[in-house]
């Protein structure tokens, strides 16, 4: 019975994690339309300070991610 929870259970990873994961690429897609300078004007640093932001948080999801999934880093307390 343990094993068909871990099947479901990855198959809701696999389902939920795309359907987001999908989600944030269109929205990727649609910040490239802010190239379009008949509506738009910005500067590089307009665009570091924004493409800074995300790959930091990015950084940051894929390191919480990581360390829930590795079991030696769960936090224990003990005497």
């Amino acid at each position: 019975m343990k094993t068909n929870d871990n099947s479901q259970k990855a198959q809701n990873f696999k389902r939920i994690s795309e359907n987001r994961v999908n989600k944030i690429l269109v929205l990727f897609e649609q910040l490239k339309n802010l190239t379009n300078h008949s509506f738009y004007e910005y500067s590089n640093n307009d665009i570091n300070k924004m493409f800074s932001l995300l790959k930091k948080e990015l950084e940051k999801t894929e390191n919480i991610l990581l360390d829930a999934n590795d079991p030696n880093k769960k936090k224990r307390f003990k005497l």
